[in-house]
């Protein structure tokens, strides 16, 4: 679905990961909040094997008691204040998305989000000149996911 030649996309949706080996995650689309961010545990930092490039290794939690350890290379680190007002020092990593038949880079912030209702928040940089977002309809640029 297209207007004004953006397409839409509803407040929530179901989006891939392909060089993290996500197939689907359900993503709460947050304008609020400038960076995308997902919810990773167990955060460990590594050295690559050639060169002095740091990379990060998480567990992303991708369903019902449904974990993968996954690694990127680390961008930075990023100071980034909550929605409750609380600044910390996050990883960035930058990968590849997938929603509906499009795929571009956006950075993400790996931080603890358990208390959250959704694992990722898909941020205003990520979907900005991409998308126009409906904010009572879900699911318009993809399909739910029974198991997430």
């Amino acid at each position: 679905m297209k207007k004004g030649g953006k397409k839409l996309i509803g407040w929530r949706e179901t989006i891939g990961l392909p060089e993290l080996g996500i197939k689907a995650i359900k993503v709460k689309v947050d304008t609020g909040a400038a960076t995308s961010a997902i919810h990773a545990t167990k955060i460990r930092y590594l050295e690559k094997f050639a060169g002095d490039e740091t990379w990060v290794s998480f567990l992303v939690h991708i369903g019902d008691h449904k974990t993968k350890r996954v690694r990127a290379p680390l961008v930075e680190q990023r100071k980034v204040k909550s929605s409750m007002g609380h600044a910390s020092i996050r990883p960035v990593i930058r990968t590849v998305i997938e929603l509906g038949h499009e795929q571009w880079p956006i950075e993400i912030t790996l931080v603890n989000r358990d208390p959250m209702g959704f694992r990722m928040l898909l941020g205003r940089r990520a979907v900005k000149s991409r998308f126009l977002i409906h904010p009572s309809r879900s699911f318009i640029q993809s399909q739910p996911t029974e198991d997430l």
